[in-house]
């Protein structure tokens, strides 16, 4: 099941757990269920080991008691007052009357005197009595190795009613059953093997050697004959068990196996779904395990993922609508100054920067923000092949990668802006500029002059027109070439220049005819403004390569009107007084016979 979202959610919060869920991995670990797992594999063949060498272990132990009943005998004798005032007057009757019940202890004093007597081939413990002046005596305790030991030892130990104990002293049997009394017995200790005693055969586990008697030691024997009778049946409960065994391994890795696969199906579903794009996938979460911890972690993850990408979209809107607002300033406009503080404004807020600066190649800078307060820089140059624009720089506390490459993108469309905003400049200058002499055009004129008709129809006031043409200049095309001429167009064209106001508009209407558009002048003040250029160009000396001057003249017709008038009308006029200047012998300045201008 999906566990719910909300203050009790596992799956909110950082990836790190925590105490708690430490603690409960711990408790719940699977690392523990995988030991107890291997160990119940581990145990069952040692149980069986266990099984088959437990007899020959209960006869030692039942060995070991009897020797710490001999123990335990010399203990009680030395602590019976009776017996030490015996010891120290060295009182051989009263030792023998103590001694007298138990025939497996002996006294040896310290002057050498004995009492009592030790079985040959038992094994012996002894036990100093210590006085104030030394060492008194010595009491000996023994477990003879007889019959009557061996048939102790088969009541102590438990044995089953085929099970014998055999005493093999010096590699013989010592002590058994009748057939196996004499009989010679080899191989290492511990071993499990078949032998035969007499007329029967055995089945013989010996233990090791016995510390108090290293030439005698203890076996263990079953009749061959009972152990085969049983066999049959033996073996069908050890296949029984065996099978038993297999089921309960088998029942046991088929659970763990199938809560393992099943988690782990659950986490590959989950992350093949947050591979998808299904970002709301989480993995059903039960226990406290390592998976269980596994499964938590990769909720967590796919929660802070979900929210990484939330920010990552808000931040790409706000990226596109910031590049978006820049196209479509970028296409709006071809003002050089307005293109550059948007671009960096543009930057600014693209980046999340606190300022930025654009410097001109020119040196020229527009800055927004406030650049002095960002310890880091990052800078776009703006070139557009051998065309440089300067460069762009942004100034932030910090910056992540991403943020260079935005702010190489919007400088890129920067660029491409840019140029088309020079590109249009050039195309308008071409288009309003004569390209020979730099003037304005016909275009340029024909827009000028309506502009200033209209304010004078608007606000009143007086307009004049000039109309200049070079005198006989196809003669100076034919004697001194193109060339010359457009030299002497150009000079013709400076010297318009140097006449004029900065009011007046002076341009190219054609071939070698000028227009100079004089507003708020009359036509007297006109005229002497023609007559100076005139004269200007009279005396000016034009060399087109040759060392003798292109002698140069032109003719001036002179219109100017003070009431409402079409252009057609004002330029007619004029070219009326440049024909009259042209009859009347050239290089002069002429007005209409009927003027525009009212007194």
């Amino acid at each position: 099941m999906f566990l719910p979202s909300g203050a009790d959610n596992p799956f909110e919060g950082s990836i790190g757990s925590g105490d708690e869920e430490l603690k409960g991995v711990l408790m719940g670990s699977f690392k523990v269920k995988l030991v107890a797992y291997f160990l119940l594999l581990s145990l069952l063949p040692l149980v069986a080991a266990f099984w088959g060498f437990s007899t020959v272990a209960a006869t030692v132990a039942a060995y070991q008691q009897e020797l710490a009943g001999a123990d335990r005998k010399a203990e009680a004798l030395a602590g019976n007052p009776v017996f030490a005032r015996a010891l120290v007057a060295r009182n051989r009757a009263a030792l023998e009357q103590l001694l007298k019940g138990d025939p497996n202890v002996a006294v040896v004093g310290a002057s050498g005197f004995r009492v009592g007597s030790i079985a040959r081939g038992a094994a012996t413990r002894q036990l100093s009595i210590v006085g104030s002046a030394g060492v008194r005596g010595t009491i000996i305790s023994s477990v003879p190795l007889d019959a009557a030991l061996v048939h102790r030892l088969e009541t102590h130990s438990g044995l089953d009613p085929h099970d014998h104990v055999m005493l093999v002293s010096h590699g013989r049997v010592a002590g058994g059953p009748g057939d196996a009394i004499g009989a010679t017995l080899g191989g290492p200790a511990g071993a499990t093997r078949t032998v035969r005693l007499g007329h029967t055969r055995y089945r013989l586990v010996t233990a090791g050697t016995l510390a108090e008697q290293p030439t005698a030691t203890l076996a263990v024997a079953s009749r061959q004959a009972a152990i085969d009778a049983a066999n049959h049946t033996a073996v069908q409960h050890l296949l029984i068990g065996l099978l038993a065994s297999l089921i309960l391994v088998a029942g046991v890795a088929y659970v763990e196996g199938r809560s393992i696969v099943r988690t782990i199906r659950r986490l590959v579903d989950a992350a093949r779904a947050i591979a998808r794009g299904d970002l709301e996938q989480r993995v059903p979460v039960q226990g406290r395990d390592e998976l269980a911890l596994l499964g938590r972690t990769f909720n967590q993850m796919a929660v802070q993922l979900q929210t990484r990408l939330d920010e990552l979209d808000a931040e790409r809107r706000r990226l596109n609508e910031a590049i978006a607002r820049f196209g479509d300033v970028l296409a709006a406009t071809h003002d050089i100054d307005q293109l550059r503080r948007v671009i960096v404004e543009t930057a600014i807020e693209a980046t999340g920067a606190v300022g930025g600066v654009l410097v001109a190649e020119g040196g020229e800078l527009v800055q927004s923000g406030d650049p002095d307060k960002g310890a880091t820089k990052i800078e776009a140059p703006l070139v557009a092949g051998r065309i440089n624009f300067g460069s762009l720089l942004v100034f932030g506390d910090e910056f992540e990668p991403d943020d260079k490459m935005t702010l190489s993108s919007l400088a890129a469309q920067a660029v491409i802006a840019l140029d088309n905003a020079r590109l249009h400049r050039i195309v308008e200058r071409q288009a309003r500029v004569d390209g020979l002499t730099g003037l304005a055009n016909r275009r340029q004129l024909e827009d000028q002059l309506a502009t200033e008709l209209s304010r004078v129809e608007r606000f009143g006031g007086t307009l004049s027109v000039v109309l200049a043409d070079l005198d006989d200049f196809k003669r100076v095309n034919d004697r001194y070439g193109h060339p010359a001429g457009d030299v002497v167009l150009r000079e013709f064209a400076r010297t318009l220049e140097e006449g004029s106001r900065d009011i007046d508009t002076v341009g190219r209407w054609g071939g070698e005819e000028f227009v100079l558009l004089l507003p708020g002048t009359n036509l007297d003040g006109a005229a002497q403004l023609a007559e100076r250029i005139r004269r200007s160009l009279e005396e000016r000396l034009i060399h087109a390569g040759g060392e003798e001057p292109i002698p140069t003249t032109a003719s001036f017709g002179v219109a100017a009107f003070s009431a409402p008038a079409t252009a057609e009308a004002v330029l007619a006029a004029a070219d009326s007084a440049l024909y009259a200047a042209k009859r009347g012998g050239k290089n002069r300045v002429a007005s209409p016979p009927e003027t525009l201008q009212h007194a």
